[in-house]
C-alpha cells in the first residue's frame, strides 16, 4: 500500500507534463545516458541475434538503471533464445513478460519485469512504456483520487495490462498529443518527487 502522503498532486494536464518534459531536459546524465542507449540499442547492436552483442546491452542497460541483476549472461541468454526481432518489430506486448522470466541457475526463476521494459521500450520507445516503481505509484494514486482506471495493483505486472492503463491514463486526462514516452518521463519524475524511496 502506498503511503499516503500530505500534499496533493496536481491533477495531471498539458502544463503539468510539459513542466515535467523540460525538467527532463535538464538532467545531464539522464539525457546522456538516454542518449548512449539510444545509439546502443539502435545503431550499434540493434539485432538480438548475438550473445555478445545483447550481453553488452543487458550489462548496460543494467548498469545505467541499476536494475539489480547479477547474471546478466543468464538474461542475455534468454533474449536470444527467444529470437526477439519479429516479435519486437511487431510491438508484441506479450514480449516483456517471456523476457522477465529467467532462470538464474539451480532451477531458480527470477522475474525481472521492470528491465525486461526497459530493454523493450530502448529498442522501440514509442511502443513499450517502462514499468517501474515510481510509475506504478503515480498510476495507483490517481486510480483512487480520480478514477480513471479501474485496474488491480498486480495487473500492472501484466504488461499487455499496464500498456492499456496507461493509455487509459492518457485519454482519460487529455494528453493524447504526449507519446507514451513522454507519458513515461512525466510519470516516472512525478513519482520520484513526491514517492522517494528511503534508503
Amino acid at each position: 500500500m502506498n503511503k499516503v502522503i500530505d500534499k496533493k498532486i496536481p491533477t495531471p494536464c498539458i502544463n503539468e507534463v510539459n513542466i515535467y518534459l523540460s525538467k527532463w531536459n535538464d538532467l545531464e546524465s539522464y539525457v546522456a545516458q538516454e542518449d548512449s542507449l539510444t545509439k546502443l540499442f539502435a545503431k550499434t547492436y540493434p539485432q538480438n541475434v548475438s550473445i555478445d552483442e545483447v550481453l553488452i546491452k543487458v550489462a548496460v542497460l543494467n548498469d545505467f538503471y541499476s536494475t539489480n541483476i547479477f547474471k546478466t549472461y543468464n538474461v542475455a541468454k534468454r533474449i536470444v533464445d527467444l529470437k526477439i526481432d519479429t516479435r519486437l518489430a511487431q510491438n508484441d506486448v506479450t514480449l516483456v513478460n517471456d523476457i522477465a522470466k529467467v532462470d538464474v541457475g539451480d532451477g531458480k526463476m527470477k522475474n525481472f519485469y521492470s528491465f525486461a521494459t526497459k530493454y523493450c521500450s530502448h529498442h522501440k520507445p514509442l511502443d513499450y512504456p517502462i514499468y517501474d516503481s515510481f510509475v506504478d505509484k503515480v498510476l495507483c494514486y490517481f486510480r483512487r483520487t480520480d478514477k480513471f482506471s479501474k485496474f488491480k495493483n498486480n495487473e500492472l505486472k501484466d504488461y499487455a495490462k499496464f500498456k492499456n492503463v496507461l493509455i487509459e491514463f492518457r485519454t482519460f486526462y487529455n494528453l493524447e498529443e504526449f507519446s507514451l514516452k513522454d507519458i513515461d518521463k512525466y510519470i516516472w519524475q512525478l513519482g520520484k518527487e513526491v514517492f522517494p524511496k528511503s534508503y
